[in-house]
């Protein structure tokens, strides 16, 4: 575990990706304290993964700071998935390849003099 010096200001580190039990380690390797507002249970959760943090990363904070961590996407967030899966409008057309090909016609029109 890495011992921070004793400094009055810390920055916060990256918990984003990281799962809970490396947040937490994290967190006391840099001498901030974590609060997960959407987990009661946070002490005790292990492979649940940060989805976002405040303050962001880089920003210098009293040592013993909070830092707030969520594990859920909040409303209108994502919360990953390929998108929204709906029927375009409008629809392809029908044909299939009959409307690639060209009509069948004469073959020696193009030939003619």
């Amino acid at each position: 575990m890495l011992i921070p010096p004793k400094t009055p200001e810390v920055r916060v580190p990256r918990f984003v990706g990281l799962m809970a039990v490396d947040a937490r380690e994290a967190a006391t390797a840099r001498g901030v304290l974590l609060a997960a507002p959407d987990r009661p249970d946070f002490h005790h959760a292990v492979v649940d993964y940060v989805v976002r943090q405040y303050p962001p990363p880089g920003v210098e904070v009293p040592r013993g700071a909070v830092v707030s961590v969520w594990f859920d996407f909040g409303e209108g967030e994502g919360g990953g998935g390929a998108g929204v899966r709906e029927p375009r409008v409008p629809h392809p057309g029908g044909g299939g390849l009959q409307r690639e090909l060209d009509r069948p016609g004469d073959p020696f029109e193009a030939i003619t003099t």
